[in-house]
Parts: structure tokens; sequence; C-alpha cells
């Protein structure tokens, strides 16, 4: 049993930067293998507790996890291993979506929380389609980019879950924009309007993605302090120029009162114009690689993929299972459409690479790491937990 758990697992999970090795001891510590762990938000239980659309679908999924390839090239899974029942009975519970109030009393769902950068980055599909039943307009959030995050939402929650939104609100500050715009990072809270100017080619060119979608998009730029009139106005007159809706955001400090600018251009813009059907960027019977090539060059504006040889191994193996219909799911640096997380801006004349593929048969995408990107990201520097303690029978430190 010990050698279908452990000897093959390297074929079917992503090798991270921080290498664990197991079964260094004798015969019963099992065979020495190579392996990494995964951030909770990035594994792929996460993705299947939000890609799942009822109990007995979860269920489904979880059984469904490869956990392995056996001596004789045979498939290895949850179901096989007989513990399904067991996970599914901890995430009872926590499956059905959790709603909570903010402080004007607005209903909102936390169900969910894959980060865009390595993971599909959207909540779950319970949550989204009970919100739409429930009101009159349901806001979610796609994470990160709107690289990762939005082409996710469409290629991945999109598609299986059948849902379709009426308008895109692509969210941006002036401080990002100076970033983009070639402002050294800490000087990006000082006033400079050529900056502004010079970063709206990055925003451009994530509004031109969502447009690719067939979907609406207005531009909602959050203020803060630091933000000059003449920096935002930069911003409100290339939105007018390009046709695209613009609000100003000031609920971080004023609350309801501060997003009313945005809500009302939200509400304008759905009944005048709302999205077109929704276009996928591949379509299904595409191959992987295809997948891969039609994201990075559509989407990132990439001129190619290349593929390291552990990545054209697993392809090998996912075309052997009979997977390519799966989507992909592309883990890459938030900070640049490249792989290079300090290509800033628009960068132009790069490739796509994708190290390895990871087989997720459970929430049934296949996960492609691209670049030096890592599923398992280190702790800042002081972590929180620095600053939890138990003083007087009181938990202090949590915010």
């Amino acid at each position: 049993m010990k050698e279908v758990l452990w000897r093959r697992v390297l074929d079917v999970n992503d090798r991270n930067l921080r290498t664990i090795v197991t079964g260094l001891g004798g015969k019963t510590d099992g065979i020495v293998t190579e392996g990494g762990f995964d951030i909770t938000p990035a594994s792929e239980i996460m993705a299947i507790f939000c890609l799942a659309t009822s109990e007995d679908d979860l269920r489904r999924r979880i059984d469904n996890v490869l956990l392995g390839i056996t001596l004789e090239g045979k498939p290895f899974t949850v179901k096989d291993l007989g513990v399904g029942g067991a996970i599914v009975a901890i995430l009872h519970d926590a499956i059905h979506p959790n709603m909570v109030q903010t402080i004007e009393n607005t209903p909102a769902f936390i169900h969910g929380g894959p980060f865009a950068n390595i993971a599909h980055g959207c909540n779950s599909v319970m949550a989204t389609k009970m919100a739409m039943t429930f009101g009159d307009y349901a806001i979610t959030e796609a994470g990160f980019g709107a690289d990762l995050g939005a082409e996710k939402f469409f290629d991945i929650k999109c598609r299986k879950a059948g849902i379709a939104p009426k308008l895109t609100v692509l969210v941006a500050t002036a401080q990002a924009l100076k970033m983009h715009g070639g402002v050294n990072e800490k000087e990006i809270k000082t006033p400079n309007v050529e900056g502004v100017r010079r970063g709206l080619a990055n925003m451009d060119k994530h509004i031109a993605n969502m447009q690719a979608f067939g979907q609406t998009v207005v531009v909602c730029l959050n203020r803060f302090a630091t933000d000059t009139d003449e920096e935002l106005d930069v911003v409100r007159r290339h939105c007018e120029e390009q046709g695209v809706g613009f609000a100003l955001n000031t609920a971080f400090g004023e609350g309801g009162k501060g997003a009313e600018e945005i809500a009302r251009l939200v509400v304008e813009t759905i009944e005048k114009n709302p999205s077109k059907p929704l276009k996928m960027m591949y379509e299904d019977a595409d191959d992987i690689e295809t997948k891969v090539r039609k994201i990075a060059q559509n989407i990132y504006g990439a001129n190619d993929v290349v593929l390291k040889p552990a990545a054209k191994k697993k392809l090998a193996r996912i075309k052997e299972l009979g997977l390519e219909h799966f989507p992909v799911c592309i883990a890459k640096t938030q900070y640049s459409f490249s792989e290079d997380a300090k290509a800033y801006g628009l960068p132009t004349n790069f490739d796509i690479t994708i190290r390895d593929f990871v087989i997720n048969t459970g929430s049934e995408m296949i996960v492609a790491v691209a670049g030096d990107i890592m599923r398992m990201p280190g702790l800042p520097k002081s972590p929180q937990a620095e600053r939890i303690d138990v003083v007087n029978g009181v938990i202090e430190g949590l915010s």
C-alpha cells in the first residue's frame, strides 16, 4: 500500500521550491520521496469546496481526487483509499454558505478563499448562486489582477456553473497606476500625474481583456488620502475617451455613502449597456497546451509558451488519463502580465515558462505552474503569531 501512496506521488503533485523528503528511515518508513506543501487557499480541497454545487457533488469530487499512480500505471484515488466519507464529514457544515453583514447591515457571503495568483481565485458557486437568488444584484470578487482572477472566473467558474455577469467592474488605484508607470514603489504616494498617465497602458490592457470576453467594463478608482484631484481627473478623462464608465470610490473612509457613485454607475450601465453573451478564451475540446497558449498570448500578451521537461512529461500523463477537456488554472505572479514580478506596466517580447502541471481530478482542472511562482509562500518578516498571546485568560493580538 505504501508503494501506491508514496512512490509515484510526484507524478501528480507540484514540486515546490521548498522540498520535503520522506521515507528516510527503515523499510517501515516507506520509500524515499520528495514532496512539498501547498498553502490552504491553493489546495485542491479548497477548489473542490468552491466549485461543488451540492453535498453529493462535493462527495463525488473528493472521491475523484488523484493521489498517485500505482506500479501498474493505474490512477489511485481517494475513493480507492476509502476515506471520502470522512473528508466530507469534516466539510459537512462548512459547505453551507456563511452569511455575514457589513457595519451598515448589508448582507454578504464569505465562503471559500482561493488566491487567484496560485489557484482559481473565486468564492464558492453555492454562495454566488444563493446571492443571485435572494438579491437584485449580486457582486462577487475575482481576486488579484484581471489577467488572473477574472480570466479564471470566466473560464473556470462561469464555464462550470453556467453563469455570466452582466457587468465587469475593474478596480484601480492611482498608486498602482504610478507603479505601472515606472514610479518607484517607495514614491507612489507622492503626486505624479505623468506616472499615472504612463500607467494607463496597463489598465487599458485589462479593459481590453475583459471586453474580449464580451464584457461591458466600468472602472472603479479607489481614492486614497494622498491622491490629488489632478491625478484622478487624468484617469476619469482617459476612461471617457475610451468610452468606459468611471466612478470614484471612497467607501473605505465614508462607508456606503462613498460607494454611491459606483453603485449608480453599475445600475445604469446594466440597464443601458449590459454585457454580451460570455465568450470563453478557449474551447473545452482544446488540448491543455493550446489552452495555456491562448491564455498566455491573448490575455498576458506573451509571444509563446515554453514547456519545461517536467511539464511535458505531465502533459503526456494528462493525455493518457483522458483529462485534456479540463479547464486550465495558471499559477503566475500577480504583479505583472509576464512571469517576471518586476516587469511592471505593459511588458512585451516575453515568453511564459510552464515548469510543471498539477492534475486536479477532484476540482476538475489542470494547474499550470508558471515561472518561479510558489504555491506555498513564506510568512512575512514579522507574522501576527508573534503578537498573539493569552493575558489574564483573554486572547489578544488577533487583529
